[in-house]
């Protein structure tokens, strides 16, 4: 059994070298795995399913061409796309997950989730998380106007930004009492989340036993794709350009 892990593609319509390595991957290495997961922020900005155009159907049809081989896609919210919603899924014949999943990986469980709830040094952002995440506000969001939910959302990526580049490094990258107390939660020993952009794999140690957290890479000067298979466990650049 081979899975592919990606993250924070951030896909948009002007970023036509990063859509071309994500087509590409579904191309190329996609078809010869039994899964494809991508944890979040996927696209930069998502309104609605009702906001979708040309670009997002073009990429809805590629992953449904992927799914139609035999190769599963699942998909978790990121704090970019956490309004992606089920019509979404089923023009692209994949699976939406609940915001913190665990899944079986050769008999061993593994946690899957974006990996922002884990920032908790950084409270702020934790309390607009909790308001913006809670099932009354996105289906009060819902009911508003598209243009309006498509400013909103444009100005949250801006401030996003802004924000990103005017917080400090601890602030912005995951809190280890954090991630220990998740992963005693949900009884593994192995976690895999994107969100920090900063792609590794790190060993812990969990109530005395040894643990992993693998974090996925953000595409922009180049992709990140981890690679599980029997045969390895590799977390590695994908090129933009083929």
């Amino acid at each position: 059994m081979t899975l592919l892990f990606i993250s924070d593609l951030h896909l948009e319509e002007k970023r036509q070298d990063i859509t071309g390595a994500f087509l590409r991957l579904l191309h190329q290495k996609a078809p010869q795995a039994d899964a494809l997961y991508i944890l979040g922020d996927f696209f930069e900005v998502w309104a609605g399913d009702d906001g979708m155009s040309g670009y997002h159907l073009q990429i809805a049809r590629a992953l449904r061409q992927l799914t139609d081989t035999g190769t599963r896609v699942f998909l978790l919210h990121g704090n970019r796309d956490f309004m992606l919603g089920p019509h979404f899924c089923q023009l692209a014949g994949c699976q939406l997950l609940e915001e913190q999943s665990v899944i079986q990986i050769h008999g061993q469980p593994v946690l899957l989730l974006h990996g922002d709830e884990l920032c908790t040094l950084d409270r702020s952002y934790q309390r607009a998380r909790r308001i913006l995440r809670h099932p009354l506000t996105r289906l009060l969001a819902r009911l508003l106007p598209l243009d309006l939910r498509q400013r909103a959302a444009r100005r949250i990526r801006q401030t996003s930004h802004h924000y990103a580049q005017q917080a400090s490094r601890r602030r912005v990258d995951v809190c280890p009492e954090a991630v220990a107390t998740c992963m005693k939660k949900h009884g593994v020993r192995a976690m895999i989340h994107g969100h920090t952009h900063r792609p590794a794999m790190h060993e812990l140690t969990l109530n005395g036993q040894q643990a992993w957290r693998m974090v996925l890479g953000d595409w922009d000067r180049r992709g990140w794709v981890l690679e599980i298979s029997k045969q390895h466990c590799r977390l590695a650049p994908f090129p933009l350009q083929g």
